[in-house]
């Protein structure tokens, strides 16, 4: 079903973009006391983005109302979507192309140099096949634009046999809809904010396509909000990422027709967890998912939650007792199961240390 919201006229057309309603909000916007407890410093909440119903959760959902939304608009049957083997956007895809009553085509593309049959055949990956969506491969994970060419040539391919398909796409430069599920959530997080009192000076993201990060800075900036959005980066370092956020901030001010609101300064990443690299675990992610997972039960995924929850930990232990600071939660749980020789070792490790 699609549908429209009513927001404030300073989120311009935000009200009149379509939108697939693929789960009922708002998120809970928690407390973790004993995780505020350990680090010793700003009272730390969570906004539960991984709790989200529908197939295992996360921020893609928001990300696909949108998009969806469009592709209902245009009468699509079929959404085409790429990303890593484990991506959760394209599990998603599958799940919300279901409850529209489409199908979906999955390009899987090889971002992660790993054999392990974990991480090949379970997690994501056995989501994909249980939703029937029609699996592509595509041998190169760092060709955004390649990825994106053979997806038009699925899609020219299935429009021959009378199909009306929809691509999402992975590279820069189209209509971010994705992004506007954030603007919303900004929203959706202020009134929370303003609900429990508090006084939030932080939150934080993990910063991957970007669409994530941006749209929870240009909705808190366009709703006058100054709170500091660290994305923590997962994929590419700071020098990278930095003009991809700004760029996708300017590309939402033009799909929604208003001025830019953020300015230099507002984009900050950091790309200090980012080691050994994308979809690779170091020490401090590491620690992060055995910590969270032991002091508040909280699960995190390999590939994102971890790096992010990593950054978050050491602005919590940096920060004043006054602050209040909220983690994302963006979900991505599935993954864990795809790496469990990985997740294994550590725990053996650590038992015998």
């Amino acid at each position: 079903m699609t549908t429209s919201a009513a927001y404030p006229d300073s989120l311009g057309r935000l009200s009149t973009m379509a939108r697939a309603e693929l789960f009922q909000g708002p998120t809970l916007l928690e407390s973790m006391p004993n995780l505020t407890k350990v680090c010793g410093g700003a009272q730390l909440y969570i906004k539960r983005d991984d709790c989200i119903p529908l197939a295992f959760g996360g921020n893609k959902v928001r990300q696909l109302e949108f998009y969806l939304g469009e592709a209902a608009a245009q009468k699509a049957d079929t959404v085409l979507i790429t990303g890593a083997v484990q991506s959760n956007f394209v599990r998603l895809a599958a799940a919300g192309a279901r409850k529209l009553g489409m199908d979906c085509h999955i390009q899987l593309e090889e971002r992660v140099a790993k054999s392990d049959p974990y991480y090949r055949q379970s997690g994501n990956v056995l989501l994909d096949r249980l939703l029937g969506a029609t699996l592509h491969s595509y041998p190169d994970g760092e060709d955004e634009a390649g990825a994106d060419r053979e997806l038009h040539a699925i899609a020219e391919r299935l429009t021959a046999e009378g199909r009306r398909p929809f691509i999402i796409p992975l590279a820069p430069g189209h209509k971010p809809y994705g992004a506007l599920g954030y603007v919303v959530a900004a929203h959706e997080l202020l009134a929370q904010i303003a609900e429990q009192g508090l006084p939030v000076s932080e939150v934080v993201v993990a910063s991957g396509s970007g669409a994530t990060h941006a749209g929870l800075l240009f909705g808190l900036r366009a709703l006058g909000s100054p709170m500091t959005v660290t994305g923590v980066c997962v994929r590419r370092d700071a020098e990278q990422q930095y003009p991809r956020i700004w760029d996708r901030c300017a590309e939402i001010a033009d799909l929604i027709e208003i001025d830019n609101p953020v300015q230099d300064g507002d984009v900050i990443v950091t790309d200090a967890y980012l080691a050994p690299g994308y979809g690779k675990n170091g020490e401090a992610s590491l620690d992060a998912i055995m910590l969270c997972a032991q002091s508040e039960a909280l699960l995190l995924d390999p590939t994102y939650t971890a790096k992010a929850m990593a950054g978050f930990l050491d602005s919590a232990r940096r920060s004043k007792s006054s602050d209040a600071l909220v983690f994302m939660h963006t979900g991505g749980l599935p993954a864990i199961f795809a790496y469990q020789n990985d997740l294994s070792d550590a725990l053996d490790a650590r038992a015998g240390s």
